[in-house]
């Protein structure tokens, strides 16, 4: 029951209410803020005892905070009680606003669910508002403020002071400390996270830091060249940065590859290669010029650095020096091709050159000016007037087979040959004259003077004809003493000029060692066309060399 004193009760407990508000606003982190929360139910609110129930992020309630008692305060601190079990407590019992009050005589029900408390025994109230120790009385915390927000956690007080369960006015300040623990709760959870979200953001900061470190001295001191060249836009290309490595590669300060994109570096017959490769990444081999005006040939490597939301930005370029091991392959494929002694063409090499200009389609009579036109813009039609055009084979599905042999592709050119008939006629029909040469008395400078002596004879002939023939010709060592010279766009009277300058450029002794030799050559010229074999024609050239020969006067083939 209220007594006359009540207006400075109420002032007094104001005082201590707006006290124990302000210690919430002073401690320094969540745990000190639920130990002042429960302190304040103690210290400022006339309560004995007083819990705080924290709200887990699993949704139950753990016990935060005690305050009144060490014994109960080590019983049930940190002890959980599910969320099911507080949902129930705070739909029973009687409502005083948003506190919740459950009389002794309906709490007996609680006494086996699992939330944590404490056991006290006492005999019946003596008056209407006598505490019962059995009396359970719960403030809920929201994050709003009021009830229907988040749910913050529960402050659970026992044994007021005086005896009594509160009045309107104990009723009410105790609903105004929730409200102000809620607010000092929630502002020590902000502070919390703001605090981890720094400390957080440092360690992220720091690690940013250190890969950007690692990164820095991984490009500039990266054994090979590494670039770092900007994505899209006007400036697609742009070098940004580059490293010494590189700079050593070309020859160049690094101030100056700034002004450089790659597409300025790159050799011209690469730059299609360098536009796909900066297009879509990966890798190619291609050649960069140095400051001194030569190319190297580099591995470039290619990394399209993106962002999450803007896109790709910029590429990480490698570059590797392959120079050396482009001349071993380039030596092993010249090897391969050419001649040890004479550094000719050698029989592989010739068949292939000559095979490139064959197929396996003969081409039916002489190529008019329309079908030379036809030709020239991949339009050819065929002998029978239909357009030459495969729809239904592309490059890319036509077997090997008819890839090398130019049948199937619209772009080939027939070869053909001039016709047959006296060499003073020609009708202006050009082809492809294949010479083959055939030297006379090498066999006895070999066995008379030896191998050295007959090794300088090839190479003295190889030489003499190379310059005899035209840029783009080919002069080529079939074996032995046995060579071929393709010459294209000849008539019959301009093959057999050239047979006649080749074998008097052959004629003229050849100084050895000290000693003046001399060879003679038979010259047989065949045709190539469309519908032979690369062995065809040299066969067929090969025949007319044996019939030039057997057809000469023995005085004429010179040699010794």
């Amino acid at each position: 029951m209220e007594t006359e004193s009540e207006p400075y009760v109420r002032l007094a407990t104001l005082r201590q209410l707006h006290q124990v508000v302000a210690d919430l606003n002073t401690a320094r982190s969540l745990a000190d803020t639920l130990q002042t929360v429960a302190d304040g139910v103690v210290n400022g609110l006339g309560y004995e005892l007083a819990c705080v129930n924290l709200v887990r992020p699993d949704g139950d309630l753990v016990v935060a905070a005690f305050a009144g008692n060490t014994a109960a305060e080590a019983l049930i601190t940190g002890r959980v009680g599910s969320r099911d079990a507080w949902e129930r407590r705070l739909s029973m019992g009687e409502g005083w606003g948003a506190l919740r009050f459950i009389s002794y005589t309906e709490g007996w029900i609680l006494d086996e669910d699992d939330v944590p408390q404490w056991y006290t025994e006492g005999p019946e109230p003596r008056f209407e508002d006598e505490w019962h120790p059995s009396d359970r009385l719960f403030a809920p915390m929201y994050a709003t403020g009021a009830a229907g927000g988040e749910l913050l956690g529960v402050i659970s007080v026992d044994r007021p002071r005086n005896g009594r369960r509160p009045g309107a006015w104990g009723r009410e300040a105790l609903q105004m400390y929730a409200f102000q623990a809620a607010i000092a709760i929630s502002n020590a959870r902000l502070r919390a996270n703001m605090q981890r979200a720094l400390v957080r953001l440092e360690r992220e900061q720091q690690a940013l830091r250190a890969s950007e470190e690692s990164f820095r001295q991984a490009f500039e001191y990266a054994p090979s060249g590494m670039a770092i060249a900007e994505m899209g836009g006007d400036q697609h290309g742009r070098i940004l940065r580059t490293n010494d490595a590189l700079c050593r590669l070309l020859g160049r300060p690094a101030s100056a590859m700034r002004r450089y994109s790659f597409s300025d570096l790159v050799h011209p017959e690469d730059i299609g290669t360098l536009l796909r490769t900066s297009a879509e990444g990966g890798r190619a081999e291609l050649r960069l010029g140095r400051r001194d005006g030569t190319y190297v040939w580099v591995s470039l490597r290619n990394s399209v650095v993106a962002d999450a939301a803007d896109g790709p930005r910029f590429l990480l370029t490698h570059v590797e020096d392959i120079e050396e091991r482009k001349r071993r392959e380039l030596h092993l494929a010249h090897r391969a091709s050419h001649d040890s002694l004479t550094g000719l063409p050698n029989s592989a090499e010739l068949r292939s050159r000559l095979g490139a200009r064959l197929c396996r389609r003969p081409h039916a009579g002489q190529p008019s000016a329309v079908d030379s036109l036809d030709a020239a813009y991949d339009g050819a039609y065929g002998a029978d007037g239909q357009h030459g055009f495969d729809y239904g084979l592309h490059a890319a599905q036509a077997p090997n087979s008819l890839q090398q042999s130019g049948e199937g592709f619209d772009h080939h050119v027939h070869t053909v040959a001039p016709p047959e008939g006296n060499g003073d006629t020609d009708d202006g029909t050009k082809g492809l004259a294949v010479l083959f040469c055939d030297l006379d008395g090498f066999k006895s400078i070999n066995d008379r003077f030896g191998h050295h002596t007959g090794d300088a004879v090839l190479i003295e002939v190889a030489r003499r004809l190379t310059h005899g023939v035209r840029d783009g010709d080919t002069v080529a060592r079939l074996g032995g003493d046995e060579f071929v010279v393709l010459a294209d766009g000849l008539g019959r009277a301009d093959a057999q000029d050239l047979a006649v300058r080749l074998r008097n450029a052959i004629i003229p002794p050849i100084r050895v060692d000290g000693r003046a030799v001399r060879v003679g050559a038979s010259f047989g010229i065949g045709w190539a066309h469309c519908g032979m074999s690369a062995d065809e024609v040299l066969h067929s050239a090969d025949q007319r060399m044996y019939v030039e020969k057997r057809s000469r006067a023995k005085q004429h083939r010179r040699a010794g």
